[in-house]
């Protein structure tokens, strides 16, 4: 828990929302991912609302396979702004909020991360942070001139080394390295600079990077520790984990097992956030909560339902859709699929209602803003959550009503702030400022 007894909220913002018809909504702007005012509205009404932080998530391709055949072109994960461009962009348009990236470290290197994100710091006044993930779909392979995507063991190997070279580099000069002292001609203290030098199994980067020390030491790191080996990279190296548990008592046990890897890279438990992500459907009453829901659920196209399952069960476009999932024994049924075959069978769930659960996405809470509140709490305060990242069905809709409902609630409750408590991102997530070397 976080030690001021305040939870941290972020907001993720990438597309138009985290229901897959979202788009379709009839308040939401279907051309919204390319539109950075619709983007800085939405930062702005996070901003005034004293969230810590914005979020994109990001891939370097298009991922959709159209599967059954018309599935890609119903899908709208297929044009955005890329997020160190809008979040640069961001930065200079609003004055507290945290703004924080993904960026690969298969398809990038180190000197251009290094240097991106300690340019947004600069900019934003220390407010940056980089989400460090692994690129894994075939479709990115693609787009950077390669046949098959690398495999499990070496992303990751490559993605520890590609931390460790990014954190060296935002280390090459010390705070007060730069004395821009004109009479004696000095710009810089020699012996405040430092090389990196780094010689390692896929990297050899000398440095220095051309960038001063930023305003929070170095940008903020994010991550989404789930494999055994994300989880190792976090505990070294990251301040804020995204995770996705979809109960409390596996989210205990995640958060649990991360705190303790921290020991090892001799770090505390208070040194790194861990937010799991939200979804919630909120209304005045149940009824009201259950209806937003309901409507976005009516807007699935079916193909784009089929194309859900398609990955597990294979093409089931040959089925009646409100007949009843089909016990396939052959052709491309993974350990998942036949879980949710088995989840069918003992539901009796048709092949419509199988796709609408899958399409509803991560972990939903629907309900009043008090039965919303009440299982946040309950995360916060039993060992499972230090915050939340808010991932809202519709953009702006669902943040708009997180705003007017939920927020209020929380604040009742003493769970969230009412003003932003530093001018970093750092600062507000309450964590410890870092020291040179750190």
């Amino acid at each position: 828990m976080a030690h001021d007894g305040k939870m941290r909220l972020g907001l993720s913002m990438r597309y138009l929302g985290y229901h897959m018809a979202a788009w379709r909504h009839p308040e939401v702007p279907a051309a919204g991912a390319i539109d950075f005012k619709y983007f800085l509205d939405t930062a702005r009404k996070a901003e005034a609302a004293k969230f810590d932080m914005i979020f994109f998530a990001d891939g370097l391709g298009v991922r959709t396979a159209d599967n059954p055949k018309g599935s890609a072109s119903r899908d709208a994960k297929n044009a955005e702004l890329e997020p160190l461009t809008l979040l640069a962009a961001l930065g200079a348009c609003t004055s507290n909020i945290g703004l924080v990236g993904t960026a690969s470290t298969t398809y990038n290197e180190p000197f251009h991360i290094a240097r991106k994100y300690a340019s947004i710091d600069h900019i934003s006044g220390g407010r940056a942070g980089w989400n460090v993930v692994t690129s894994w779909s075939q479709q990115e392979a693609w787009n950077f001139s390669r046949d098959e995507h690398l495999g499990y063991e070496e992303r990751y190997e490559r993605a520890d080394e590609f931390v460790d070279v990014v954190k060296k580099l935002w280390d090459s000069w010390e705070d007060d390295a730069f004395l821009r002292d004109k009479a004696s001609g000095i710009f810089y203290d020699e012996a405040k600079l430092h090389v990196a030098n780094h010689k390692g199994k896929h990297f050899s980067v000398r440095g220095p990077l051309n960038s001063a020390r930023t305003p929070q030491g170095r940008p903020l790191i994010v991550q989404a520790g789930a494999a055994e080996a994300g989880r190792e990279i976090a505990a070294k190296n990251a301040d804020v984990v995204y995770s996705a548990s979809f109960d409390i008592q596996s989210a205990r046990k995640y958060y649990a097992d991360l705190k303790g890897r921290l020991g090892k890279y001799g770090r505390t438990p208070d040194q790194l956030l861990i937010m799991p992500g939200l979804t919630p459907y909120v209304g005045r009453t149940r009824q009201e909560a259950q209806d937003k829901f309901d409507q976005l659920q009516e807007l699935i196209d079916p193909l784009s339902g089929l194309s859900i399952l398609y990955s597990t069960l294979g093409d089931l476009s040959a089925y009646d859709l409100d007949g009843p999932v089909p016990a396939l024994s052959s052709g491309p049924v993974s350990s998942i699929g036949n879980g949710l075959i088995e989840l069918a069978q003992r539901e009796n769930l048709t092949i419509r209602q199988l796709y609408k659960m899958r399409a509803a996405g991560g972990r939903q809470l629907i309900g009043t803003a008090q039965d919303i509140v009440d299982d946040m709490e309950a995360w916060f305060r039993e060992g499972a959550a230090d915050g939340f990242n808010l991932c809202p069905a519709t953009l702006p809709g669902g943040l708009d009503d997180f705003v007017a409902l939920i927020l209020p609630e929380l604040r009742r409750r003493g769970l969230f702030r009412e003003e932003y408590a530093a001018s970093t991102l750092r600062g507000n997530l309450g964590l410890n400022p870092l020291r040179f070397g750190d």
